[in-house]
């Protein structure tokens, strides 16, 4: 058989995006899965009967809506659910706080807590809005090299210059936001502690960080960034579960001739002459191709799956500086009834149920939790973000049942003392211990429970150290430095090797960016 025109490691929703794109523009694609199922991190799983469970990832804004349009993903089955209000925390003190898309019911809820805050809040919405309107562009742009002398990278550093000067004195409060850490940016805005919180728990979810740590801040512009069906800065769930993104760019690629198959996992990719030929399969085949993306990680592409040798020294040693550290542990849950939180009664559908559920009472909570982390323990009091998609899709748990996803900090892959095989379920019962102080029916209402570790994140889902990013973010491995120097436009040392998922630009989360960039340069260079 004649080699394909491009192997596509891993069906991720970044990889399936590379793989649409290639095939819509004629080229013969085949991807290789490694699980049974498609999607990577977007994956919906049925992991008890009758219950779709967005197992890892779990709401979504940040997908590009030109892919959605590009390749007509509403005609494959893709349906957003946008979310109001949009979160949800209680305190211990039995108040609460609601926000969301409705400028008058965030006004009338950070009232409660301050009045100057709630003056404040569309001034700070403002100003993020015009920083991510510099910001978002670039998403959908392959980075320029600044050392490469070529006049086109000249020319484009130029050009993003040029856009930054029009930002005039916003463009001070980007760099802020982009290199430094919430908590003093939340603090020279607000005043109330109960509005900063919940702002600040969106800052710290998959890093290893606490909110006082510089590069933090940049996780803010998702307040703002992204959109659910044209509603700019809207968070929601999609109809079916997150694995419904995923199947709907495989049923596009699949449509445009790509082939997908899954139980393929890849063991060695094929070179010769310092050319990618092809991959080698764990049952032994050998498949050949003209091109290889990989949308796996950085340390799985060159060292688990190439023999570093093969690759320039320098490189090397920058890859090996890629930060995979990881806090992160995930709970799923299948319950009887939905929460009845103190601050907010009633097991009926309420607003509270809808939107990310924080608990998380105060700045000083976080830092705790993070010293825990901090020493190889996993926390004492730990960081929730809940999330209940039944709220607003009754297509993926049984009628009256509903479907819980708790995601945890701090819980560090590297542990001072035992292991997570052995400690996981006593975490567990300890976040579990946790949300019943703010909802005594929680524990009482658990059917299932699944726990997925940081080493289970690793082992499942191929994430390197339990790192859902595919390697930290901070802004020395952003733009024209991830995943290093001199390599951030999707090609590697190894001529016509890719990488098309998270490790690249523009990172982690649910955007589809990095494959769609990735394509683009593929398709450049056919």
């Amino acid at each position: 058989m004649s080699p394909y025109d491009l192997i596509v490691i891993g069906a991720g929703h970044n990889g399936l995006v590379t793989a649409a794109y290639a095939a819509r523009a004629g080229m013969r694609v085949l991807v290789l899965e490694r699980r049974e199922v498609l999607g990577g991190c977007c994956v919906t799983e049925e992991i008890w009967p009758g219950y779709k469970v967005s197992t890892a990832s779990y709401v979504n804004s940040l997908f590009r809506p030109r892919i959605i349009r590009d390749l007509e993903l509403k005609t494959h089955g893709f349906q957003m659910l946008p979310r109001n209000p949009s979160s949800f925390t209680p305190f211990p003190d039995g108040r609460f706080l609601l926000m969301g898309p409705d400028a008058d019911l965030n006004r009338r809820e950070i009232g409660k807590f301050s009045q100057r805050d709630a003056d404040a809040l569309p001034k700070y919405e403002a100003m993020l809005m015009r920083v991510a309107d510099f910001l978002e562009p670039m998403l959908e742009e392959t980075p320029p090299d600044p050392w490469s002398g070529r006049p086109r990278d000249l020319w484009r550093l130029a050009k993003l210059a040029w856009r930054f000067r029009k930002l005039g004195r916003d463009g001070a409060k980007a760099i802020d936001i982009l290199t430094g850490a919430a908590r003093p940016i939340l603090d020279h805005w607000f005043e109330s502690e109960q509005l900063k919180i919940t702002l600040a728990t969106d800052a710290v979810i998959g890093t290893f960080a606490s909110p006082s740590a510089p590069g933090t801040a940049y996780v803010l512009f998702h307040h703002v960034m992204g959109e659910c069906d044209g509603a700019r800065g809207v968070w929601g769930y999609v109809r079916g579960g997150m694995g419904a993104i995923s199947n709907s760019i495989a049923s596009a690629a699949r449509s445009f001739g790509a082939e997908i198959r899954t139980n393929a996992a890849v063991s060695r990719i094929l070179t010769k002459n310092g050319r990618a030929t092809g991959v080698a399969l764990s049952n032994g085949d050998e498949i050949q191709a003209r091109k290889v993306a990989s949308c796996v990680d950085a340390h799985v592409t060159f060292e688990k799956l190439m023999d570093p040798s093969q690759l320039p020294d320098e490189f090397v040693d920058a890859l090996r500086q890629i930060d995979y550290s990881s806090a992160s542990l995930k709970i799923n849950f299948a319950l009887s009834e939905l929460p009845d939180f103190t601050a907010s009664r009633g097991t009926a559908l309420g607003p509270q149920h809808r939107g990310t559920m924080h608990i998380c009472p105060d700045f000083d909570y976080m830092e705790r939790a993070f010293d825990d982390a901090k020493y190889g323990r996993p926390s004492q009091s730990p960081i929730l973000e809940c999330t209940i998609p039944t709220s607003v899709d009754d297509s993926i748990a049984p009628p009256g049942r509903h479907i819980l996803s708790m995601f945890v900090q701090y819980a560090p892959y590297k542990l001072r003392e035992g292991n997570w095989d052995d400690c996981k379920e006593a975490f567990a019962d300890r976040c579990c211990d946790l949300l019943n102080e703010y909802a005594p029916n929680f524990k009482r209402s658990i059917l299932h429970r699944q726990v997925i570790s940081p080493l289970d994140l690793e082992r499942t889902f191929g994430l390197t150290g339990g790192n859902i990013f595919q390697g930290a973010m901070p802004l020395s491995n952003l733009f024209f430095l991830r995943p290093a120097a001199g390599y951030s436009n999707y090609r590697t040392p190894i001529r016509g090797l890719y990488l098309c998922g998270a490790a690249a630009h523009p990172g982690g989360g649910v955007m589809g960016a990095c494959g769609f960039n990735a394509a683009r340069e593929i398709l450049r260079n056919r």
